[in-house]
């Protein structure tokens, strides 16, 4: 019933912001009811455990919520990958108690929103090339660590409360730790970076960090363990990116459809020419297809969920939501591609629908690993390591 509950509210929230959202986008601005829907309708706390005030929804619950969140825009949906799949995940995962009473439980409220930072101007793809550093300090002032560094497109960077934060140790650069990075204190500069192709109704920034200091029990995890939090967060990451891909699908299936029967070409509907139906087909295969494949991802990480140690099921699962998020999102960018196409002249305006999703869509096949190291993971998943393409 709670989980019948919870896709009931996800829906009312995305009838309710849609207007909002096509308004917003149009004078592509930040779309600033994005949070307080959210939080009217209590999403933001969709897979926290009950204990810290949030829905406790199982996986595939969580899954549909994405999916019907992307179909109003993988800006939107971008939102709750950050705030939910990396970030809570993460600390539900890694955190300390009290880092679950200070964040998680607050953040569940909606009373803290979260941004994750790994992306650097110079490091994407491979994050282990990133410059930012940290040091452990012990002085009068107790034990905490200096930050410095710049991040780069991350999403929620600039109307975030806290930042999960990657940093490698100034003296050893093989050595990478997690921390929670309050935002509203010295050493943060925070600028908004509005200059990109699509998702313009989303915070999109980029901030420094100079000499930032970081209580003790702000680091996530050990020391050094941050590579691996990183790499498993990831996974929630990339799977969310799919789902969220699936409703961008669906949502350019019906309005291709209501648009094929509406107009009126040659004296009958478009939707008789079979042209148009060849375009209709191959975006309900889009949709079929990335949906399942995103349901045996899914599949595949509740396995390891159950199993956390077990290495072999946590690589499958790695293999699986790769396969899922590669496959989800160039059938979304397909998808959007046909859509507008049927749309014709009317296609090429952001007035509709379809030519939002095109541009927005673009983005999920470079965040989250690029096609590139996506294609590279899973060959070599299936070669071996002794022919991984890349260290």
């Amino acid at each position: 019933m709670e989980d019948d509950r919870l896709r009931e509210d996800v829906d009312r929230f995305c009838r309710e912001l849609r207007p909002i959202e096509d308004l917003a986008y149009l004078e592509r601005k930040h779309n600033d009811m994005l949070i307080p829907l959210a939080k009217k309708y209590n999403l933001l706390g969709m897979i926290v455990p009950k204990e810290y005030g949030g829905r406790d929804a199982d996986n595939i619950t969580y899954i549909k919520a994405l999916e019907r969140i992307g179909m109003e825009g993988s800006g939107i949906r971008s939102f709750f990958s950050v705030h939910t799949s990396l970030a809570q995940r993460l600390l539900m995962r890694y955190g300390s108690e009290e880092q679950k009473e200070r964040y998680l439980k607050p953040s569940a409220r909606g009373d803290k929103i979260f941004a994750f930072a790994l992306t650097e101007p110079d490091a994407g793809s491979n994050p282990l090339e990133m410059k930012s550093t940290y040091h452990s300090v012990e002085d009068g002032d107790g034990h905490y660590y200096l930050l410095n560094g710049t991040k780069y497109l991350i999403t929620n960077a600039t109307i975030a409360d806290a930042i999960i934060v990657f940093a490698k140790d100034s003296s050893d650069s093989m050595r990478m730790s997690a921390f929670i990075v309050d935002a509203d204190r010295e050493g943060i500069e925070r600028e908004p970076l509005v200059a990109k192709m699509g998702t313009p109704t989303t915070d999109t920034g980029m901030f420094e960090l100079r000499d930032y200091r970081v209580p003790k029990g702000n680091l996530i995890g050990k020391e050094g363990e941050g590579w691996k939090i990183a790499k498993e967060a990831l996974i929630d990451g990339r799977l969310s990116v799919a789902a969220g891909c699936v409703g961008s699908i669906k949502d350019c299936l019906i309005e291709a459809v209501r648009y094929a029967k509406e107009r009126i070409q040659y004296g009958k509907p478009i939707a008789k020419h079979q042209l148009v139906q060849e375009h209709i087909a191959m975006i309900e295969l889009d949709y079929k297809a990335a949906r399942s494949m995103v349901r045996h991802a899914l599949l595949m990480k509740e396995r390891w969920d159950r199993e956390p140690s077990d290495e072999a099921k946590k690589r499958a699962a790695d293999t699986a939501v790769a396969e899922a998020k590669l496959f989800a999102v160039n059938a979304a960018y397909d998808a959007a591609d046909r859509a507008l196409q049927i749309y014709g002249g009317r296609g090429w305006s952001y007035l509709y629908r379809p030519a939002r999703h095109l541009v927005d869509n673009r983005v999920c096949r470079i965040y989250e690993g690029t096609d590139e190291i996506l294609k590279l993971k899973i060959a070599s998943s299936l070669l071996g390591k002794d022919y991984r393409a890349y260290g």
